[in-house]
């Protein structure tokens, strides 16, 4: 019996061929593999993943797999699928995989139920869609579940107001919150990313530019600190006063988006909030702005007020979209909105997915060993693996770091001793 919906069998031996490049560059998923496979941890244990379906993704379900879990995988987001990556999972792997690159809103929907199917005792989300989908129109299927995982910002906003209302009905570990997550994936991973999908999709010279980045959370400051790097002239709008005074203080300017929106050249969310940049701000900008998102889902920029406003759409490159404004400028919206480092690039680099998926793999440990006794709230990840998770990756490395003596030690415990 088929399970899976792809777009194309025939291309498991290149999605192979991928997958064994980011799983060179993952040791520290690799020694979590090793483990897993001897203790076979997820024997019985059925997992619903809605994941960006990247190579990257590939080798962690691999180690999920090595511990004998039972895996039904599908897309977090409508344009992030590698449909030779999904081929390899379901052909090669045996995983249950549901996603095509460009699918509509309704099959991403469609998928995200056939993920459901085999009944989870845990979820893996990125952008909280399956936990949602769950509750709402699944709710039998929560007695089962021990319970789940988040992997980005946008989803715990979700999870959290879930929890807030007193919905949430299993506890979600948020890995996203980590510090081997979002100081290096958020930070390094979506700056990088957001940079190569850009470039990728318009081939534009950034030295010079004036950038324009709303939000700076840790993706903001990652993809702010690649664009100075590359010469361009960094502008971030901001709501908070502390992060505001860190961007400038980091050497950015700081205007309010109105203000930005009449000398930006390209504009780039990084928020997760809902219509950033909106009807208002288009009209005020130069002809020829490109317009991207880096923050999960396509709300940032208000598209639908962007098309009602255009006299004239065409597409111009891959994925790149010029709209003409009854004013005659015209504006480049850059993958529908939608996520511009995987719709337009490949992603996070494997060496920093090594981490975040390595905080998956073992919160996913912690909950089969704990998931009963925990609340049913949105919980940190445990210290105990955000540790192991850096001595892993550093082990793997050839890293060696110090240790405290046991004098340094009593002088740290001791309130007696000072000068």
């Amino acid at each position: 019996m088929k399970n899976y919906d792809i777009k194309d069998p025939k291309l498991a031996s290149k999605g192979k061929i991928r997958f064994q490049w980011s799983e060179s560059r993952m040791p520290t998923l690799r020694l979590i593999r090793d483990r897993f496979q001897k203790q076979k941890l997820f024997k019985d244990i059925n997992i619903s993943a809605c994941l960006h379906v990247t190579a990257e993704t590939a080798v962690l379900m691999s180690v999920l797999k090595a511990g004998g879990a039972n895996i039904a995988l599908c897309a977090s987001n409508p344009l992030s699928t590698q449909d030779d990556i999904a081929a390899f999972l379901a052909k090669n792997l045996k995983i249950g995989l549901f996603a095509i690159k460009g699918e509509s809103g309704a099959a991403y929907f469609r998928h995200i139920k056939n993920a459901l199917k085999i009944k989870p005792n845990i979820t893996m989300d990125d952008g909280a869609d399956l936990v949602s989908t769950l509750h709402d129109q699944k709710p039998w299927l929560v007695k089962d579940v021990l319970g789940g995982t988040e992997e980005t910002t946008t989803g715990l906003v979700r999870l959290r107001a879930m929890e807030k209302k007193g919905i949430l009905a299993y506890p979600i570990i948020a890995v996203n919150d980590a510090q081997t997550k979002r100081f290096f994936d958020n930070r390094y991973g979506t700056g990088q990313s957001t940079l190569d999908g850009i470039l990728r999709a318009v081939n534009v010279l950034l030295a010079g530019k004036n950038v324009v980045i709303c939000g700076y959370g840790w993706c903001g400051k990652g993809v702010a600190l690649r664009m100075h790097g590359m010469g361009a002239n960094v502008i971030v709008c901001e709501i908070n006063p502390v992060k505001a005074l860190e961007a400038s203080m980091d050497g950015h300017h700081v205007m309010p988006i109105n203000r930005a929106a009449r000398i930006g050249d390209i504009f780039i969310t990084t928020t997760g909030d809902i219509n950033v940049i909106d009807k208002k701000h288009f009209g005020l900008m130069k002809d020829g702005a490109i317009l991207c998102n880096a923050g999960h889902f396509n709300v940032e920029i208000n598209t639908k007020a962007l098309r009602k406003m255009a006299k004239k759409v065409r597409k111009t490159r891959e994925n790149v979209e010029e709209f003409t404004l009854r004013n005659g400028k015209r504006l480049n919206l850059l993958a529908q909105g939608r996520l511009v480092n995987l719709s337009c690039a490949e992603g996070h680099p494997a060496e920093v997915m090594d981490m975040s998926f390595a905080n998956q793999s073992l919160c996913a440990e912690y909950l089969v060993k704990r998931g009963l006794s925990l609340e049913n709230k949105v919980l940190g990840v445990p210290n105990e693996i955000d540790q192991r998770v850096a001595r892993l990756k550093l082990k793997s490395l050839g890293i060696r770091i110090d240790r405290l003596t046991k004098q340094q030690e009593k002088y740290l415990k001791s309130w007696r001793m000072g000068t």
